[in-house]
């Protein structure tokens, strides 16, 4: 059955969440998990688009970063990944980096960093957090679930809302693998995408390696409902590694399609413009 509700979680709670807490938060457009500010400040901070995930099919899918930041496991599962237990580290937000001239790279949402016992750094790590766009229109249909929020939501609007997984990787994270994440690699430090499992389920299939030998650990998160507190949980689903070079190979490479069917489209469109007795603007002979 189509669901006609695209909106799953509203200011962290699920929609079918009436609980005192999650009217309080609604309320007040409060953020549960660790946004800079006590207030979500998704889109605008006075009028904030509150929106955490979206229905999509079966799927709850993560928009918002912050969403990731629910009780910090994606800072402490990135660390188990650069680092041995016992190694005393911290992490960093918004750092900014930059290249060889001096040019911004832009920002890495987490830097983890390990330090000794006098407080010196030893070694960092790169944690990009990665939520997925949006087509079509939200923002009608949470102001229009905020008049009255109800179990029974729909929305029957124009442009109805969904995920854009294509534009969350061309525009997103492969601009970020190619310039910082080309920057690490040329320092050897290890690198941690945090990302939901669709969305990864949408990427080629990248070439795996172990642990050990890995350049990046894509974690792959997904949530879960507690029937017990009424909530969606972040879960920790699975963790791949792979090298630096191999994946960004496979994510920027387009796997090209028969050029026998280009050719034929190609056919098509001159076939066309031929019968179309085209001026002599539009078809040329050599001499």
């Amino acid at each position: 059955m189509l669901n006609t509700n695209p909106i799953a979680e509203v200011f962290g709670f699920p929609v079918s969440n009436e609980t005192a807490d999650a009217k309080y938060f609604r309320e007040n457009r409060l953020c549960p998990f660790h946004n800079r500010f006590p207030n979500c400040t998704k889109d605008k901070a006075d009028d904030p688009l509150g929106v955490c995930c979206v229905n999509h099919g079966n799927d709850k899918v993560i928009t918002c970063p912050s969403r990731f930041r629910e009780d910090w496991k994606i800072l402490y599962n990135a660390a188990s990944f650069v680092w041995p237990k016992g190694t005393k580290w911290t992490s960093l937000p918004e750092i900014k980096l930059v290249d060889g001239s001096g040019q911004s790279a832009g920002n890495i949402d987490y830097v983890i960093v390990s330090y000794n016992d006098e407080g010196q750094i030893v070694d960092f790590a790169s944690i990009e957090v990665q939520g997925v766009y949006i087509s079509g229109n939200l923002r009608n249909p949470f102001n229009q679930y905020m008049k009255n929020p109800s179990v029974n939501f729909e929305w029957n609007g124009k442009n109805f809302p969904h995920p854009d997984y294509l534009s969350s990787s061309r525009k997103r994270l492969i601009p970020q693998m190619l310039y910082k994440g080309g920057i690490f690699k040329a320092w050897n430090k290890k690198q941690c995408v945090v990302i939901q499992k669709s969305f990864f389920d949408t990427l080629p299939n990248l070439p795996k390696t172990t642990k050990e030998k890995a350049d990046i650990a894509w974690f792959l998160y997904d949530l879960k409902y507690d029937n017990a507190d009424k909530k969606n949980h972040l879960v920790l689903i699975d963790t791949v590694y792979t090298e630096f070079q191999a994946a960004l190979e496979q994510v920027i490479f387009t796997k090209p399609g028969k050029m026998s069917d280009f050719v034929t489209l190609l056919q098509g469109k001159l076939d066309e413009r031929i019968s179309n007795e085209p001026d002599t603007h539009s078809v040329y002979e050599l001499l």
